[in-house]
């Protein structure tokens, strides 16, 4: 043994980061970009930095919210001064909610999560005040206005959870459509008359010009339908 031997103190080894609850999505958005939002547990965030997911509870409480965390963290791509078609609060309207789609569209597993774990962080809460402005520009009253937001993102959220869910397999998702159109069309017309009427109209159109026709329906249903009285 050498006696002359300077011990090496474990001291010496590079002290971790301090844990932070930005540091902690930040890497969770990493892990998703990289293995998918399954991945993104706290068990393989803990492993990511480091440390134990006990840890991380301090800072987070659970999956769930983790998930709408990551999902904040990433609506910072929404163009909230996206151009519209016009000059209007409708078309610019129009434009933010279609950026956010695209923004879910790129992350369909997000858009599940985002259907039961809302986001309640920083960039949410500029997409909601962006909305809530551009949709009072429709003169309606402020609590239709209020109410209105819900339905204009979950309108946005529901599409691309159902396009994310297509694209995770696309042979499988013509299959089904290629199915529900072929009984849709071999309907029988004794008993079924409504569909036989309501063709080819009931299988046409592209899903953007559907996606677009949704939020005009719900802009003039929010616009033009006064809150239950109870709401009062």
């Amino acid at each position: 043994m050498d006696v002359n031997r300077e011990p090496v103190s474990r001291r010496e080894r590079p002290a971790k980061p301090a844990l932070t609850r930005r540091g902690i999505v930040e890497s969770a958005v990493r892990i998703m970009r990289a293995e998918g939002l399954e991945k993104v547990t706290m068990r393989r965030l803990a492993q990511e930095l480091d440390t134990g997911p006990a840890s991380l509870y301090v800072y987070v409480a659970n999956t769930a919210e983790l998930h709408a965390a990551v999902l904040d963290a990433l609506l910072a791509e929404v163009d909230l001064d996206a151009p519209g078609a016009g000059e209007g609060w409708r078309e610019r309207l129009l434009a933010v909610l279609a950026s956010y789609t695209r923004v879910l569209f790129e992350h369909p597993q997000l858009a599940r999560s985002a259907l039961v774990a809302r986001p309640s962080g920083e960039n949410y809460l500029r997409l909601v005040e962006r909305v809530l402005g551009l949709l009072s520009g429709s003169g309606a009253p402020r609590e239709q206005v209020a109410w209105g937001v819900d339905n204009l993102l979950l309108h946005a959220t529901a599409t691309a959870a159902e396009h994310g869910t297509q694209q995770r397999d696309p042979a499988a998702s013509r299959e089904d459509w290629n199915a529900l159109t072929q009984a849709v069309r071999a309907a029988d017309e004794t008993t079924h008359p409504m569909i036989n009427a309501h063709l080819p109209a009931l299988l046409a159109g592209t899903a953007e010009d559907r996606l677009t026709w949704g939020f005009d329906v719900l802009v003039n249903g929010i616009t033009h339908t006064p809150l239950p009285r109870t709401a009062d």
